[in-house]
């Protein structure tokens, strides 16, 4: 879809959906919408009304509070995710409509103090690819999810939430990531992408689905790491995504986009060197 030709009424049509076809909409593409579009008519202007002290118009709710209708009528868990974050901005706007002061202190992230940033830089900088391991020693499921977990809370355009996972145990499945001469983690983590969220926001350049995966596959990578853990970001050749799509039977809608590897190392790399800031910055005004 070539948006940069398209009209502003050809785009805004993008978004625009009555109640009943929100109501027989595939669910996920649903969720993704009501994610986009709260994120996109409520979220933004929101806070930039509590910190500008400004009054919320009321009519910039209507978009949320329709998605809502459509949500209760599907008869979708109130405890999604979603559902609490929107209603918690409801309240906020509530504050705001009726010109009060809204006060998000509580919610300033704890900044690093001066003792624990060389612990960030440490997890930086000391991050290695590693690909011998330590099979002796079994990843617990509790710092698979945790590694999980930060994946998920990688930046992600337009809120619209794509990043799935196959996680597998070779131990499970030996010989199934065979494909390279170098032999493969104990723990393979599966970056997939259900594409369907991405109807939620058909104006967004096609490349944003990339940098989605990019960005959590990063925020695996340093999370092993943190967690004590060694891990090599790998990709796919076709052989190995057909054999995954085949073995786990994944359907269209999903998409096979790369994987990390993960395990207690056997080894410690020479760090790769670096280009300096100056000699890869092109221009700085």
């Amino acid at each position: 879809m070539d948006v940069e030709k398209m009209t502003q009424e050809e785009i805004k049509g993008l978004f625009e959906r009555t109640e009943e076809e929100l109501l027989s909409m595939d669910e996920v593409e649903f969720r993704a919408r009501f994610r986009e579009r709260c994120h996109h008519t409520m979220e933004i202007q929101l806070y930039e009304c509590a910190y500008r002290k400004k009054t919320f118009p009321d009519k910039q709710l209507e978009t949320a509070k329709k998605y809502l209708r459509v949500w209760e009528k599907r008869g979708l868990s109130h405890d999604f995710p979603e559902y609490c974050y929107v209603n918690k901005l409801l309240e906020f706007a509530g504050i705001l409509t009726e010109g009060g002061n809204l006060d998000l202190s509580e919610y300033e992230p704890k900044w690093l103090t001066e003792e624990e940033i060389p612990v960030f830089e440490r997890t930086l900088y000391e991050r290695r690819s590693v690909r011998h391991w330590d099979i002796s020693r079994r990843v617990p499921d509790e710092i698979i999810d945790k590694i999980l977990r930060a994946g998920l809370w990688a930046a992600h355009a337009c809120n619209l939430q794509s990043i799935r996972y196959l996680v597998v145990r070779e131990e499970s499945e030996p010989g199934l990531f065979r494909g390279s001469d170098i032999p493969g983690g104990p723990v393979h983590i599966v970056l997939l992408q259900d594409m369907r969220n991405y109807r939620g926001n058909q104006a967004m350049p096609e490349y944003n689905q990339l940098l989605d995966c990019g960005a959590a596959g990063q925020n695996i990578v340093l999370a092993a790491h943190a967690y004590g853990l060694g891990g090599t970001w790998l990709t796919f050749n076709p052989k190995m995504r057909r054999r995954l799509t085949e073995r786990f039977q994944i359907p269209e809608e999903i998409q096979v986009v790369t994987y990390v590897d993960i395990g207690y190392p056997d080894q410690s790399p020479f760090p790769p060197l670096r280009l300096e800031p100056k000699d890869a910055t092109f221009a700085r005004i």
